[in-house]
């Protein structure tokens, strides 16, 4: 279906756009089509899928494909656990339609609702010190470049373009389907509880080493974490999952219902922050429960916000966490999101935010109705004196100067880009920002 005008935003509201004409294709084929449409008739065209990167990166100002259509299971091996995926498909949708296979994802983010190419394009991670985020899952894609035609990229076709295609940024081409390698179904054993902050920082290397997923977060004008370890298990393990009703009141009532509302309040009262913060750690995250993977790693997230995320070298999180803290005492600011630390392994992925280094990322985020610029501009400042690199989706003020200096294959990135989309037939203006023009 075609239909002209009308106006486009992502999640956060934080990018919108007014496209030229918006068209939802139902196949790899009408993909084909409008790409080729699009070229005809001089039309810059991109892909959204469902809105949740926080910058520009989607922006669609001539042709906006809207793939919400074009989702669902193209094939799956059990054998071999490799499973296609057609690029709308919604990562909260992918563990149903692998469980008749016996797989699952490896590792996943604590937001299923992004695409699957969305996801990968932009750097979508969990955490664990032992895996990689999804992009590094990719072992094939199709892709409909600017010449509108088909490009197959596998271990066996276009190999060499696989390491830069896995996390595109939506700038080398049109994804249509993506082969993931899967992992055999499993559940994990989830501990929630609270730990002193000073007691977490010191020991902080050894309990990431320790577990085979672990993350904190931290509420500012607090002095507790709270962490999150979670250990893989067989799939026969027996599940002893959160009771509905509790889980229901922590997930939905108090991370939820009721943290809107004091975000809000907060916005006209900021002086409640700090007492609210107090409060929120001593009545969440401190539980224990045994589930499928897909439930335990991601949550239900309905307070909009915006975030933005720098990945550091693992060493160097704790004084890069220590001087955001510091900072944001030295400021008297009033912050009501919390700040969250996760880790990944190190990756080969040409523009991957873990490339050639284990990770740890930290994120800070402010509710959407707040300006976050002072703090953000600020926070940003301390990641890149730490050696950080910003998520490509979300936000951050680095172009492409700053960016080379931090990727040792940008370059070649860059000229892959000029190779596949020489008119820019892909580009916007965040895309001519962080890659250049």
């Amino acid at each position: 279906m075609t239909r002209l005008g009308g106006s486009w935003q992502n999640w956060a509201r934080s990018a919108s756009v007014d496209p030229v004409r918006v068209e939802r294709p139902r196949t790899p084929e009408g993909v084909q089509r409008a790409v080729q449409a699009a070229t005809a008739q001089n039309l810059p065209i991109k892909p959204v899928g469902a809105g949740h990167s926080f910058t520009g990166i989607a922006v669609a100002p001539g042709v906006l494909l809207d793939l919400s259509d074009m989702q669902g299971l193209v094939a799956a091996d059990a054998g071999t656990g490799r499973a296609t995926f057609l690029a709308g498909t919604r990562l909260h949708r992918i563990p149903a339609l692998l469980a008749p296979f016996g797989l699952a994802m490896e590792n996943l983010g604590d937001i299923d609702r992004q695409s699957i190419a969305g996801a990968v394009s932009t750097g979508t991670h969990g955490t664990g010190l032992r895996f990689g985020g999804l992009a590094t899952q990719v072992v094939g894609a199709v892709m409909i470049t600017a010449a509108g035609e088909f490009l197959r990229v596998n271990e066996q076709e276009n190999a060499e373009m696989l390491p830069a295609i896995a996390l595109g940024l939506g700038s080398l081409g049109i994804l249509v389907e993506v082969t993931l390698r899967c992992v055999p179904a499993f559940v994990m054993h989830a501990i929630d509880e609270p730990a002193p902050l000073d007691d977490v920082l010191a020991t902080l290397h050894d309990r990431a080493q320790a577990i085979d997923h672990f993350e904190f977060y931290w509420f500012p004008h607090t002095d507790v974490a709270l962490t999150k370890r979670q250990e893989r298990m067989p799939e026969s393990t027996r599940r002893r999952p959160l009771p509905a009703v509790g889980r229901w009141v922590d997930e939905t009532l108090l991370s939820n219902t009721v943290y809107r509302a004091v975000c809000g309040a907060s916005r006209a009262v900021p002086a409640i922050t700090p007492r609210f913060n107090r409060l929120a750690v001593r009545l969440t995250g401190d539980r224990e429960y045994t589930d499928r993977s897909h439930t335990v790693f991601t949550q239900r997230r309905a307070v909009r916000f915006r975030e933005m995320e720098y990945a550091l070298p693992a060493e160097n999180v704790v004084p890069a966490f220590r001087a955001v803290r510091e900072l944001i005492a030295r400021r008297g600011w009033r912050i009501e999101f919390p700040v969250e630390v996760r880790f990944a392994a190190a990756d080969d992925l040409w523009m991957s935010t873990a490339y050639g280094r284990a990770t740890g990322y930290i994120a800070v985020h402010r509710y959407w109705r707040v300006d976050p610029t002072e703090y953000f501009n600020a926070v940003e400042e301390i990641m890149l004196e730490h050696g950080g690199r910003p998520h490509w989706g979300k936000l951050h003020t680095l172009d492409a100067e700053r960016l080379r200096e931090r990727y040792p294959r940008f370059d070649d990135f860059r000229a892959l880009r000029d190779r596949l989309d020489p008119e820019r037939r892909f580009h916007n203006r965040h895309l001519g920002r962080v890659l250049g023009d």
